[in-house]
Protein backbone atom coordinates (compact mmCIF):
# COMPACT_ATOMS: atom_id res chain seq x y z
CA UNK A 1 0.00 0.00 0.00
CA UNK A 2 1.24 3.53 -0.26
CA UNK A 3 3.26 4.72 2.50
CA UNK A 4 1.23 7.76 3.39
CA UNK A 5 -2.46 9.28 2.94
CA UNK A 6 -0.47 12.16 0.93
CA UNK A 7 0.98 9.77 -1.86
CA UNK A 8 -2.93 8.69 -2.69
CA UNK A 9 -4.08 12.38 -2.27
CA UNK A 10 -1.72 12.82 -5.15
CA UNK A 11 -2.59 9.94 -7.36
CA UNK A 12 -6.32 10.95 -6.94
CA UNK A 13 -6.08 14.36 -7.48
CA UNK A 14 -3.79 13.71 -10.58
CA UNK A 15 -6.60 11.32 -11.95
CA UNK A 16 -9.60 13.61 -11.37
CA UNK A 17 -8.48 15.92 -14.76
CA UNK A 18 -9.69 14.21 -17.68
CA UNK A 19 -6.47 14.88 -20.17
CA UNK A 20 -4.27 13.00 -17.48
CA UNK A 21 -6.56 10.34 -17.78
CA UNK A 22 -6.60 10.13 -20.95
CA UNK A 23 -2.60 10.43 -20.72
CA UNK A 24 -2.51 6.97 -18.33
CA UNK A 25 -5.11 5.32 -20.67
CA UNK A 26 -2.98 5.87 -23.57
CA UNK A 27 0.23 5.05 -21.60
CA UNK A 28 -1.32 1.29 -20.78
CA UNK A 29 -1.09 0.12 -23.81
CA UNK A 30 2.90 1.10 -24.06
CA UNK A 31 5.68 3.83 -23.63
CA UNK A 32 4.53 7.13 -25.68
CA UNK A 33 6.44 10.14 -26.66
CA UNK A 34 5.13 13.59 -25.08
CA UNK A 35 4.19 14.78 -28.96
CA UNK A 36 2.14 11.57 -29.01
CA UNK A 37 0.16 12.01 -26.33
CA UNK A 38 -0.58 15.17 -26.90
CA UNK A 39 -2.23 14.45 -30.83
CA UNK A 40 -5.61 13.98 -29.33
CA UNK A 41 -5.79 16.41 -26.80
CA UNK A 42 -7.12 19.47 -27.63
CA UNK A 43 -4.76 21.80 -25.71
CA UNK A 44 -0.94 23.24 -26.60
CA UNK A 45 2.59 20.74 -26.21
CA UNK A 46 3.48 23.02 -23.22
CA UNK A 47 -0.40 22.45 -21.27
CA UNK A 48 0.32 18.55 -21.99
CA UNK A 49 4.05 18.47 -20.28
CA UNK A 50 2.61 20.89 -17.18
CA UNK A 51 -0.09 17.77 -17.02
CA UNK A 52 2.60 15.06 -17.27
CA UNK A 53 4.47 16.38 -14.70
CA UNK A 54 1.36 16.11 -12.10
CA UNK A 55 0.92 12.51 -13.71
CA UNK A 56 5.12 12.03 -12.38
CA UNK A 57 5.01 13.86 -9.05
CA UNK A 58 1.55 11.56 -8.29
CA UNK A 59 4.27 8.40 -9.45
CA UNK A 60 1.88 7.45 -11.59
CA UNK A 61 4.03 7.89 -14.81
CA UNK A 62 7.99 8.02 -15.36
CA UNK A 63 9.67 9.88 -18.61
CA UNK A 64 13.41 9.99 -19.69
CA UNK A 65 14.76 12.51 -22.26
CA UNK A 66 16.74 10.29 -24.98
CA UNK A 67 18.05 13.07 -27.49
CA UNK A 68 15.00 15.46 -28.57
CA UNK A 69 12.12 13.17 -27.81
CA UNK A 70 10.75 12.57 -23.68
CA UNK A 71 9.59 9.21 -23.56
CA UNK A 72 6.58 8.24 -20.58
CA UNK A 73 5.65 5.42 -19.82
CA UNK A 74 3.40 3.92 -17.14
CA UNK A 75 4.29 2.98 -13.43
CA UNK A 76 2.07 0.00 -13.00
CA UNK A 77 2.89 -0.58 -8.90
CA UNK A 78 1.50 3.29 -8.46
CA UNK A 79 -1.42 2.57 -10.25
CA UNK A 80 -1.88 -0.87 -8.34
CA UNK A 81 -1.67 0.78 -5.28
CA UNK A 82 -4.47 3.24 -5.97
CA UNK A 83 -6.82 -0.06 -7.03
CA UNK A 84 -5.88 -1.92 -4.22
CA UNK A 85 -6.63 1.29 -1.78
CA UNK A 86 -10.27 1.01 -4.08
CA UNK A 87 -10.99 -2.45 -3.44
CA UNK A 88 -10.49 -2.43 -0.12
CA UNK A 89 -13.02 0.21 0.46
CA UNK A 90 -15.24 -2.14 -2.11
CA UNK A 91 -15.53 -5.18 -0.10
CA UNK A 92 -16.10 -3.24 2.75
CA UNK A 93 -19.42 -2.14 1.35
CA UNK A 94 -20.42 -5.12 -0.01
CA UNK A 95 -19.54 -7.36 2.96
CA UNK A 96 -22.18 -4.53 4.95
CA UNK A 97 -24.67 -4.15 1.90
CA UNK A 98 -24.80 -8.97 2.17
CA UNK A 99 -24.88 -8.01 6.07
CA UNK A 100 -28.04 -5.41 5.58
CA UNK A 101 -29.82 -7.90 2.53
CA UNK A 102 -29.22 -10.64 4.93
CA UNK A 103 -30.97 -8.88 7.55
CA UNK A 104 -33.95 -8.30 5.36
CA UNK A 105 -34.67 -11.54 3.82
CA UNK A 106 -34.68 -12.23 7.60
CA UNK A 107 -37.47 -10.41 8.29
CA UNK A 108 -40.94 -11.31 8.16
CA UNK A 109 -43.12 -9.68 5.25
CA UNK A 110 -45.27 -6.47 5.78
CA UNK A 111 -49.14 -7.57 5.65
CA UNK A 112 -50.05 -3.93 5.75
CA UNK A 113 -48.31 -3.03 2.20
CA UNK A 114 -51.00 -6.07 0.57
CA UNK A 115 -53.91 -3.90 1.61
Amino acid sequence: MLNNQGALDQVFQALADPARRAMVERLTRGPAAVSELARPLDMTLSAVVQHLAVLETSGLVRSEKVGRVRTCRIEPKTLRNAEQWIAQRRAIWERRLDRLGEYLASQPEDDTSKE
